[in-house]
């Protein structure tokens, strides 16, 4: 057990916690069969196909916590394709390279469905997905963590707009793809190698906000207050 040092780092400055929330906006596609959602999803930006699985965690579009993102609840609820719904729904964007590959599954598991059938199941006219896109606004909370055993007492106050900028948005704007937790870490050197692979072994997408801030608590409070610092 490697000793660690709570000395504000050299490399590093201290952890500013931020908020968020996103505004959601229209693209212009919308689909009423399967076919359509299918030419949908080849067309839209990328920012909406990201919108739909990981925006549904601050703005959730269906109130439905058995499908993962909104694609697999449309399908669900709008066309009753429960076999198509489950095959979209265990798609986990963080097991991808990069979204354009979760587009090109999406879309894969959706022609394998209309291969396999040649009917093309419709919904009303009122009851169309429409695919948007998001932009995010960051909030500065004007809060601050010093050293990294302010974790263990900082992250469950933090709101879950904060959570999701920190540990979900960070994804998109660090270079190796982690959280902001993990990346800040760094500047430590090699001394918290061990709690960032357990940070960054964390999947944040098959859980809500408030589950994951649960979650990162834990690992935290585990390696700090639980002997393993």
């Amino acid at each position: 057990m490697a000793e660690q040092s709570d000395d504000k780092s050299p490399l590093t400055q201290p952890f500013n916690i931020r908020d968020c929330t996103l505004v959601s906006m229209a693209t212009g596609y919308s689909a009423q069969n399967l076919r359509e959602f299918k030419e949908g999803l080849l067309r839209v930006p990328k920012g909406s196909i990201y919108h739909h699985f990981w925006g549904r965690f601050l703005e959730p579009q269906f109130d439905e916590p058995e499908y993962s993102n909104d694609f697999s609840a449309w399908v669900y609820h709008r066309l009753n394709e429960k076999a198509l719904a489950e095959k979209l729904s265990v798609i986990d964007p963080t097991d991808y390279e990069d979204i354009e590959s979760v587009r090109q599954e999406l879309v894969e598991r959706i022609e394998d469905r209309l291969y396999e059938n040649e009917f093309v199941p419709w919904t009303r006219a009122d009851e169309q997905f429409y695919f948007v896109r998001s932009q995010i606004v960051v909030l500065d909370t004007g809060r601050y963590l010093e050293i990294p055993s302010d974790l263990p007492s900082g992250v469950p106050e933090m709101t879950i707009g904060s959570i999701f900028y920190h540990f979900i948005d960070a994804r998109k704007r660090t270079e190796d793809r982690s959280d902001d937790f993990s990346a800040w870490l760094t500047g430590w050197g090699d001394t918290y190698n061990d709690l960032r692979l357990k940070l960054r072994a964390v999947d944040p997408f098959f859980s809500s906000l408030k589950e994951l801030r649960f979650t990162v608590t834990n690992v935290l409070e585990e390696y700090f207050v639980g002997g393993n610092s």
